[in-house]
């Protein structure tokens, strides 16, 4: 594509633009390969996400939406003739499993579960479907059909009883005993049976190619809060018997049958390192038993790493096996790119569409070595490629936000690598601000991820590009804990938060200012959320260097996240090295709110009142504790948003997200 770099005809992208972007995501081809169906996202004129199918023709290149209205309309997936899609929409409500036509007509809605339909997948003669949804302990299927629209007006104020110490979640709020279980559903008429008798949590499930047996992980242990595992387990959709296929110390997901059904693919690792632990490429062969990590030699992470603001909550593509099935393509994370990798049963690893670029969606041609893939870069936002997987030559298909991109310019972050303090080695970008003139000075805005275990890179991110918009440079990294670059790298954090992370990025601030003259070393912000946020809070407790700062979603004080957080009483443990009753002053010496005292930069802390990962208490210890000393600070509350605010919040809360973070810098630097 053309990228409009620098032209002082167009402008640079604004907060408000975020009403405009086209979201594309999850392509799957038609069995024939002839078409594809996609989603693509918007923001409708009253502020709210809609999301519709459109199809792509192969043969012409057309693109034409196959649903409207207000509805979210996601995971659409082929029946295998083709001549049905099935997908999931909220138009009655909850996410329900509705067909339509592949030739035309009106869609039908097949489900009516009053908690919805999460996940689906048709079996191989397209006779029924398997989906995922979730009952109450001593509810049936006939009891849980949404029957009664008007449910939750008539529902009582009742008290919440906890007796689980996993009892909230920051992405489905507060638990009332409802457990997962995969359904079997007649295609034609809707009826359903109950596969499983409820699951604490099923993350992912498959089909075989024979329609016999259903794979799917779950934690089934004694005590799933104290255990973090996620087992393989195998069902006669006949007979109803479960069996285990793993041993239990393994965490498991994308499920993935090969297409002679003798063997069962996954991604997942053994916990060696806890969340830090490099996920890895599994197949287990179902006649010998035997299990195998075919990446297990290769450094390297498996999955989707990437921080971004687009593109957060696409379907992943998971595993998909070759047609020969003697070997699996998957997504890796690799110095700040995602790309397409294949593996062969030997475990021969071969690159297949590699470059700077975030490909976050997948579906391969049933036929030929070709895939549709859906990608982004720093300066697009994200469109669908024709991609080849003997070359990987790109063709683009779709241009869903031509309009858009025609007027804006776009700041190229330029990557480099610099020294930390102990020499190791560390990948950074620079965001050059737009129309940047000869001997002019400009402050600097530093961004943090999240994670800590993630990765910046090569996609659009519509935050840093408004800051270049704004004349800002803008610096992110990838300190230590990074995924990325290796085992070592990654679990380097755990232990040590504060500690060499916290140098990795000052020496990043260093290597920017020697190498960017343009960078006004007196006018330096930094932001970050979630582990970003802790990082801020402890960088301005550490150091009078920076002269504003934002901190979101942050941690202050490990010792009360420890109880408040919905991960915290293992995530303490995980990532700082200890509890709350063994070594409280361990978690005191990685509190900022310990160094608050030292904080001196002015200070905007925004925090979502629904964020159950880092709870909103964070953000009120710290905003009080500068309160009472007098200290120059804002606390913003975000009402009905959870962690996720800048990612997939409410499009107006991004919004006055963006503009307080772009205000606060404009005051102070």
């Amino acid at each position: 594509m053309t990228v409009h770099h620098m032209k002082k005809t167009t402008r640079g992208i604004a907060a408000e633009d975020l009403f405009r972007i086209h979201f594309v995501s999850d392509p799957q081809f038609s069995p024939d390969g002839k078409k594809v169906i996609f989603v693509q996202k918007t923001i409708d004129h009253e502020r709210e996400y809609r999301s519709h199918l459109f199809l792509l023709s192969l043969a012409d290149g057309s693109v034409k939406q196959w649903t409207f209205g207000k509805s979210k309309d996601t995971f659409p997936r082929w029946s295998p003739d083709g001549k049905t899609i099935a997908f999931l929409s909220n138009r009655s409500g909850k996410p329900q499993i509705w067909r339509l036509p592949a030739d035309g007509g009106e869609a039908r809605q097949l489900t009516f579960l009053k908690n919805g339909v999460r996940q689906l997948c048709w079996s191989p003669n397209g006779r029924f479907l398997i989906a995922l949804t979730s009952l109450g302990k001593e509810e049936t299927l006939k009891e849980h059909e949404e029957k009664n629209k008007n449910e939750k007006e008539k529902r009582k104020l009742t008290p919440l009883i906890v007796e689980r110490l996993q009892y909230k979640s920051d992405a489905a709020g507060f638990r009332d005993d409802k457990q997962d279980v995969l359904i079997r559903i007649d295609a034609e008429t809707g009826e359903m049976q109950a596969l499983t008798n409820g699951d604490d949590e099923i993350i992912s499930f498959a089909i075989s190619p024979d329609g016999q047996t259903v794979a799917f992980a779950a934690n089934r242990s004694e005590d799933p809060d104290f255990t973090f595992t996620r087992d393989i387990f195998l069902l006669d959709i006949d007979s109803g018997k479960t069996t285990k296929i793993t041993d239990g110390n393994g965490f498991f997901a994308s499920l993935s049958w090969s297409p002679d059904g003798k063997m069962l693919a996954a991604i997942g690792h053994e916990l060696e390192y806890l969340g830090a632990t490099l996920n890895r490429v599994w197949t287990f062969d179902i006649p010998s038993g035997e299990k195998r990590a075919l990446t297990a030699n290769w450094d390297v992470h498996v999955g989707d790493a990437m921080v971004g603001d687009m593109h957060s909550g696409a379907p992943s593509p998971g595993l998909i096996w070759n047609k020969e099935g003697n070997g699996l393509y998957f997504l890796a994370s690799e110095r700040g790119r995602v790309n397409l990798y294949h593996v062969a049963l030997d475990g021969t690893i071969t690159p297949s569409v590699i470059g700077d670029f975030h490909l976050y969606g997948l579906s391969i041609h049933p036929h030929h070595h070709m895939a549709v893939a859906a990608i982004s870069d720093p300066t697009h936002i994200g469109d669908l490629y024709a991609v080849s997987l003997r070359d990987g030559r790109r063709d683009k298909l779709t241009n869903a936000n031509e309009e858009l991109e025609k007027e804006l310019s776009f700041s190229k972050p330029e990557s480099f690598s610099y020294p930390s303090r102990d020499g190791w080695d560390i990948q950074g970008w620079l965001m050059k601000p737009l129309h940047l003139e000869d001997g002019q000075k400009v402050p600097m805005v530093v961004e943090i991820h999240g994670g800590p275990h993630a990765m910046y890179g090569f996609t659009f991110f519509h935050e840093m590009q408004v800051l270049a918009a704004k004349g800002y440079a803008v610096l992110f990294t990838n300190p230590r804990g990074s995924h990325g670059y290796g085992q070592t790298f990654v679990n380097a954090v755990r232990g040590d938060y504060g500690g060499m992370d916290y140098e990795d990025i000052m020496s990043g601030v260093e290597y920017a200012l020697a190498h960017f003259h343009f960078i006004d070393e007196t006018r330096l912000g930094v932001t970050g959320g979630s582990y970003g946020g802790f990082m801020t809070n402890w960088i301005v407790g550490h150091t009078d260097r920076f002269k504003a700062a934002v901190t979101q979603r942050s941690i202050s004080n490990w010792l009360s996240f420890y109880g408040v957080s919905d991960i915290g009483y293992f995530f303490t443990e995980w990532e700082v090295g200890c509890n709350v009753w063994e070594n409280p002053e361990r978690l005191w010496h990685h509190s900022p709110l310990k160094y608050v005292k030292n904080i001196r930069t002015p200070l905007l802390i925004l925090h979502s009142e629904k964020d159950y990962r880092c709870p909103i208490e964070q953000a009120e210890q710290l905003f009080i504790s500068l309160k009472h000393l007098k200290r120059e600070t804002k606390l913003v509350r975000f009402p009905e948003a959870n962690h996720d605010l800048s990612r997939n919040g409410p499009p107006t809360l991004r919004l006055e997200r963006l503009n307080h973070i772009v205000g606060w810098f404009e005051k102070y630097l």
